[in-house]
């Protein structure tokens, strides 16, 4: 299920509740979630994600919410995430958050990186 965004990139309500969790677990009820690319991985680029605690790079970076959510993304990965979703998914092989990418060209077996 999609969640309802006010800016880029969209929380479903699963990755929401999960990173509430997350939050609630590490007490950092006030903290968010940085979205990121870097270079590396098997096809070029991977995603990351981390709590992000404070308020970012005041300066550089997009903060907005999505489904309760803090987001916080720099300016570079920006380019390359507009549009995408994170969401969690949690089955027979595991669980774990993954990131769908209209701007991705090419993604390699695992998941975590893709090419543009």
């Amino acid at each position: 299920m999609t969640a309802t965004v006010a800016g880029p990139i969209l929380v479903t309500e699963a990755a929401a509740s999960k990173i509430n969790a997350l939050l609630a677990e590490e007490e950092k009820a006030d903290a968010g979630l940085r979205v990121f690319v870097q270079g590396g991985g098997c096809s070029g680029f991977q995603y990351g994600l981390m709590i992000e605690e404070g308020s970012g790079d005041a300066e550089a970076d997009r903060v907005f919410q999505s489904n309760g959510i803090t987001l916080f993304v720099d300016p570079i990965s920006i380019r390359y995430l507009s549009g995408a979703e994170v969401d969690f998914v949690d089955n027979l092989m595991g669980g774990g958050f993954t990131i769908k990418n209209p701007n991705a060209k090419s993604t390699c077996g695992c998941g975590q990186s893709f090419g543009v």
